[in-house]
């Protein structure tokens, strides 16, 4: 069976988790923590990067950063995970969707300012497959109307919006380390401030509500509660772990780039004989190669094909479930159709991509879909 995803150790995740533990200090923010963060400040152009133990932490600590409250609202896409909602519906903010583009399930930049009201506190963004959203037009907005903007950059890793670095560019911005996506720890995230009037505070949510931070760096003789917070922060081992796969970063990227390349390659090559849509990049986003995606015709077209696929060994499987129509949020949603959305959670199929998937087996993929088609 070829697998929809398998986790890839570069090679130095357990020796670099053995010196953590002969260290004598696994708990978090340590040596390999501040290496970590480091590397995003330096390659990415982060102003201020915290480890989390997960992206989800990452989002939860934005919205304390944003003092999200009750009768807030976010506007944010509804194709997306759902801890992109939940962690301003746990603040109590209303979640005010917003569709996906055309060609790509990314937020349609375009919907965006007719949804904003005096209770709107910030919009969301969700770099689908590590590909960039229109990030000027959503900053112009942005200051147009006094909102914030949070990345939810989870994908998208190494990649790029006229240059610039995802993650770097809105207020706030969080990326996930789960087995799932190209640079891995397990679990874990990381939480970057663009925003300078953030970092203070950040550190403080990020310590449980002490200025614990400032204490170990001298800058205050005793550290306390002095704000909200919570044990947001990583143990060593986790970073250490993070820390091998950021130091093979480039090589990673480069084999998965590959892989996602022939894939392109290999469909383009078929032609028409194919009634299927291939992923398209936005002209201002560069292609970290987190995803490769087909879009099919149908939902029952799609089921057919995933069913085709397993008995060839192939897992492939569908993405997010639109989240206004879910079982939770149905009933808050305010009734507007969001055809994109829904088109894509019914007719997108991801395919797999994982570095050591074989440039045979993208060969025999390809040729299988093409297979499903012919008949």
């Amino acid at each position: 069976m070829i697998p929809f995803n398998k986790p890839y150790l570069s090679g130095k995740e357990s020796e670099y988790i053995q010196l953590a533990v002969d260290s004598g200090m696994i708990s978090g923010n340590g040596n390999y923590t501040k290496k970590c963060q480091k590397f995003f400040e330096d390659n990415y152009n982060i102003k201020k990067a915290l480890l989390t133990t997960s992206c989800t932490d990452a989002l939860e600590m934005c919205a304390l950063l944003l003092n999200i409250k009750e009768g807030d609202e976010v506007i944010m896409p509804s194709y997306t995970f759902v801890s992109t909602a939940n962690a301003f519906v746990l603040r109590g903010a209303k979640i005010v969707f917003a569709d996906s583009k055309l060609d790509h399930p990314n937020i349609d930049e375009t919907k965006i300012e007719a949804l904003i009201t005096p209770k709107t506190k910030a919009i969301v963004v969700v770099h689908y497959a590590g590909c960039a959203c229109e990030m000027d037009a959503i900053m112009q907005i942005a200051n147009k109307h006094d909102v914030f903007v949070i990345e939810d950059a989870a994908q998208a890793i190494d990649s790029f919006y006229k240059g610039k670095a995802l993650g770097s560019i809105g207020h706030l911005a969080t990326f996930s380390f789960h087995e799932t996506k190209n640079i891995i720890s397990g679990e874990g995230g990381l939480l970057a401030i663009n925003d300078e009037q953030f970092i203070e505070r950040s550190e403080i949510i990020w310590e449980k509500g002490t200025n614990r931070s400032s204490f170990f760096r001298g800058e205050v003789d005793k550290y306390g509660w002095v704000d909200v917070g919570s044990s947001f922060l990583p143990s060593e081992i986790i970073a250490a772990f993070l820390w091998a796969q950021l130091e093979n970063s480039k090589d990673i990227q480069a084999k998965r780039i590959k892989l996602w390349s022939q894939y392109e390659q290999e469909f383009k090559a078929i032609g028409n004989t194919l009634e299927v849509d291939l992923p398209q990049i936005p002209k201002d986003s560069s292609n970290n190669a987190h995803i490769f995606y087909i879009i099919c015709k149908t939902n029952d077209e799609r089921t057919q094909l995933i069913n085709f696929l397993k008995s060839k060994g192939i897992y492939a499987v569908f993405h997010y479930l639109s989240l206004h129509k879910s079982e939770y949020y149905n009933g808050k949603h305010d009734g507007r159709t969001l055809t994109m959305t829904e088109e894509f959670s019914n007719r997108l199929l991801r395919l797999p991509l994982f570095y050591e998937l074989k440039s045979e087996d993208v060969t025999y993929i390809v040729k299988q879909i093409s297979e499903f088609y012919e008949h």
